[in-house]
Order: structure tokens, then C-alpha cells, then sequence
């Protein structure tokens, strides 16, 4: 008799991601990990090469077909110190802008940010994974993960912490990542799995900032707080409405397909 097939689950190395997957293996043993960049996982859950996956919230707008399966996420409430903006130009005179490869939300909450505020669409180029910011002569520069914790020596105009600008903007929180799953997998319980290893991952927190901060050049203290104080896991009802606020704004760019039914209150599974 042949092995049960594994559900394949894919999700990002960051440090964002860790108390989400901490106790993931403890919790879903019938799931098989898979770590890689927040765009590439969006495509192999498309491929279907991955069953579940923590995919950028801008891709759970791309497929009607699929479902949240979790209120597991990512997501701020306030400063998010991950996800920043750097400027050499006064935020209004931007007029290009570098974008991180490994972004797809934050590359349409910062164009939905400078448009709302400024009234502005900057000239948009890439910046491929490992590039720094001086290899890029854009005005401004969009850097998500780990790397955009520590700031660069560059001295810069104007520097947003992106998830403090929404917050206060929009008075919102902003959702991240969220697990997503594609038509037709059989979840075997992995809804329930992802909710309980969050939980252990916040009673954990402690540890993973011990495990996670050197590797980063963080100490212990502030690798703890950012997971403590910058970032929030739920997707409870405010997570809600700010989703649906940034599909909405997304939408009217073409950043995101019109007409999207997110069926935000049937995506928290029962516990």
C-alpha cells in the first residue's frame, strides 16, 4: 500500500514567518514545507506544484477559486519595521522607484500610498534579490524582509516605515500574507494545524528570538520585540475590513482584478 500523499505547504524563510511555521511540523505531520520568496511561492500555488501556501494578500485576489483557509497570518497593526520605503527625494518629487524582487503587496501598498497621498505614479523598475540600494539610481527604493530592518548607510530624505503610513492613513490594519489554499486539496485537518502552530509560535517567542537573532545581526531584545510589538498573526475582523479596504484601492489601479468575491467571513476555520 502506497504512502498517503503529503500536503505540500510553502512559506518564506523571513523572520516574519517563523512563529507561524514554528510548531508546524509538531501540529501537521501530514505536511510537507516547502521555504521560498513571497512571489514564488504565489506561482507555484498557481502551478500547483504547492497545495497551501503563505502567499502575498495582493495573490489572493488573482483566483477566484481560491480559499483562506486560516486566520493565520501576517499582518501590523502600527510600525511594521520590515517593509520600508527609502527616498532620496522628498516623498511627493518621487518619480522612480525601485521595487524588491520579492515583493508583490508592498509593491502595490507603496503605489497606492504615493498615489492616495501625493496624487503620483512613479516610473517602476525591479530590484533583483541580493542587489543593494546602491545599485539602483531610482529616486526612492522599496525594500521588504530581514534586509529592510537594518538601515542602509546611504543617508536618505525621507524614509516610511509602510506599515505605520497605512496604519495611520487608513486606520487600519494591513494584512501581509495569509495561508491560501488552491481548488480541490484535501486539507486533512491542516486548517486547524496552522491556527494551533501559531499559537505555539507566540508562546515560543522567547525562543525564536534566541534562535533567529544572531544570524540577522539583531540582538536577542530586538529581534523579540519586532516579533512582540511590530508584527500581529490574526486575522480577526479589523484584518478583515483593512483587506478588503486595500483590494478595494488595489482594484482601482489595476493592481489587483476587479469584481473579486473575497468571502472574507467564511475564511476563519472552526477550532
Amino acid at each position: 500500500m502506497s504512502a498517503p500523499r503529503r500536503i505540500r505547504v510553502g512559506a518564506v524563510n523571513y523572520l516574519n514567518t517563523k512563529p507561524l511555521i514554528h510548531g508546524l511540523a509538531e501540529r501537521a505531520p501530514q505536511a510537507e514545507l516547502v521555504l521560498d520568496l513571497p512571489s514564488r511561492l504565489a506561482m507555484r500555488l498557481a502551478a500547483g506544484d504547492l497545495d497551501v501556501a503563505l502567499i502575498p494578500s495582493i495573490e489572493c485576489f488573482g483566483d477566484p477559486t481560491y480559499s483562506i483557509v486560516s486566520d493565520a497570518c501576517i499582518a501590523c497593526q502600527g510600525p511594521v519595521l520590515s517593509v520600508k520605503l527609502f527616498s532620496r527625494v522628498s516623498p511627493e518629487s518621487i518619480r522612480t522607484l525601485a521595487l524588491d524582487e520579492g515583493s508583490r503587496t508592498s509593491a502595490a501598498l507603496v503605489q497606492i500610498l504615493l498615489d492616495e497621498r501625493f496624487g503620483i505614479r512613479p516610473a517602476l523598475a525591479p530590484l533583483p534579490i541580493g542587489d543593494s540600494l546602491a545599485q539602483t539610481d531610482a529616486d526612492a527604493v522599496l525594500l521588504i524582509g530581514d534586509r529592510a530592518i537594518h538601515s542602509p548607510c546611504e543617508p536618505f530624505t525621507a524614509v516610511w516605515d509602510l506599515g505605520d503610513e497605512w496604519c495611520r492613513w487608513a486606520e487600519l490594519p494591513f494584512v501581509f500574507a495569509l495561508w491560501t489554499a488552491r481548488a480541490g486539496v484535501d486539507l486533512d485537518g491542516l486548517d486547524v494545524a496552522l491556527a494551533e502552530a501559531r499559537d505555539l509560535g507566540l508562546q515560543n517567542l522567547d525562543k525564536i528570538a534566541t534562535h533567529e537573532a544572531a544570524p540577522l545581526g539583531l540582538t536577542q531584545p530586538e529581534c523579540l520585540a519586532y516579533l512582540r510589538d511590530n508584527l500581529h498573526f490574526t486575522f480577526g475582523p479589523r484584518e478583515r475590513r483593512g483587506l478588503a479596504r486595500f483590494y478595494e484601492l488595489a482594484a482601482a489601479r489595476a493592481l489587483a482584478p476587479q469584481g473579486v468575491d473575497l468571502a472574507l467571513d467564511d475564511c476563519t476555520p472552526s477550532r
